[in-house]
């Protein structure tokens, strides 16, 4: 696979798949511009080199067509303030304004074409839509890791138009520290699995229990496995259909010789919200009509002290509610463990999606070694799977 390190874009127009897929508040401002600030390297090189750059990106998932609140308008400001120069806009991907626009634009000019997916082609993976899309440059770079892991007409298809293609520094680093923890990993290896389902991350816990020496369990997925070794959990989240799936994996924790640690107690609470009662509880007695929302004191110290010692360390998914301050704390301590095991030496890769807001949120984002943008592609690259974006470039 090329990357944009090994090609010089002087007198180029690079049309550049970026993830700008970035959240956006009432006002329609952009909350978090981590995904923006991440492709910053990549156009900066091309602009530098006397290239232009052609920006096209999804933003949210619009029904078929254009609304308002999904427009890529919204992203001019923030990246006219990221780059410094003008940025033209283009009201449509492709079409006559489009292709004008591409056609006149200079070396060291940025021009972003609308949402993407307000056409359905783009989702399907149209050989025609991509087709169109690819007229507008001259070399094709891909640095939208978070959508690599699906076909469509910009991430996958477009690459066969394009004599250059390549990965751009996003998706080469992405690439890069994935594989770090998957195959070159230092011990102690720690992997810290949260999130509310089983079924969500099951293909790579299975896959971990080859790697890692520790695996952490915490979040609502914790519930079922306590479920299915007889413990009493109230109305904490279980997944009914996944406990001897549960009992399984503590079976093949076991055979492997691998430490994994389930949350000895909770912080529960007696409704789903923050200003509800809340208490701490022995997470086999959870007393009926209370639930799991946060890990609580004991597991946390022990979560801690494994995490500290560590010497490479994988994170997805928080520790609880971490959207609610009384059921913060778990994923608070975790991240700040992890802060610490990485300035004592420790590789951290914090793997996308709700651990990565929350790292970034807590201002720990430059304080761990690598903070991943793609939360599905990441967990797919992870499980094995081959992601369409990636073939399409090599």
């Amino acid at each position: 696979m090329k990357t944009v390190e090994q090609y010089h874009f002087s007198g180029k127009k690079a049309l550049i798949r970026v993830d700008f897929n970035v959240p956006l508040n009432e006002q329609y401002e952009v909350t978090d511009d981590t995904r923006i600030r991440a492709t910053i390297p990549t156009i900066q090189k091309i602009l530098a080199e006397g290239g232009a750059a052609i920006l096209m990106s999804h933003l949210g998932r619009p029904k078929g067509g254009y609304e308002a609140k999904y427009s890529l308008r919204h992203l001019i400001e923030p990246l006219v303030a990221t780059f410094q120069r003008e940025v033209k806009f283009a009201d449509d991907c492709i079409g006559e304004q489009a292709t004008q626009l591409a056609a006149s634009l200079q070396p060291g000019e940025v021009l972003l074409l609308e949402n993407l997916r307000f056409y359905q082609e783009e989702e399907k993976g149209d050989v025609e839509f991509a087709r169109k899309l690819a007229r507008l440059g001259d070399v094709y770079v891909n640095d939208a890791f978070g959508t690599a892991h699906r076909a469509h007409a910009s991430t996958a298809v477009i690459a066969q138009f394009f004599a250059d293609k390549m990965c751009g520094y996003v998706m080469q680093a992405e690439l890069n520290n994935a594989r770090k923890v998957l195959e070159n990993a230092e011990r102690p290896y720690t992997a810290i699995m949260g999130g509310a389902k089983i079924s969500d991350k099951i293909l790579l816990i299975e896959r971990l229990l080859d790697k890692v020496d520790n695996l952490i369990i915490g979040g609502g997925m914790s519930y079922t496995f306590f479920k299915a070794t007889g413990g009493q959990v109230g109305k904490s989240l279980v997944e009914e259909d996944k406990l001897d799936l549960a009992k399984s994996l503590i079976q093949k924790a076991k055979d492997k010789n691998i430490q994994l640690l389930l949350p000895a107690d909770s912080v529960i609470a007696d409704g789903f919200n923050n200003e509800a009662n809340h208490a701490v509880a022995d997470n086999r007695h959870i007393r009926d009509g209370w639930m799991g929302l946060d890990i609580g004191p004991k597991a946390t110290e022990e979560f801690c002290r494994v995490i500290e010692a560590s010497k490479t360390i994988l994170w997805n998914g928080p520790m609880g509610v971490f959207e609610m301050p009384n059921f913060a704390k778990g994923t608070e301590s975790v991240a700040q463990a992890v802060v610490k095991a990485t300035r004592n030496g420790a590789f951290s890769l914090i793997g996308g999606g709700d651990s990565a807001a929350a790292v970034n949120q807590l201002g720990y984002g430059d304080e761990v070694s690598y903070v991943s943008t793609g939360g599905g592609a990441l967990l797919e690259y992870m499980e094995g799977k081959e992601l369409p974006g990636v073939k399409a470039l090599e």
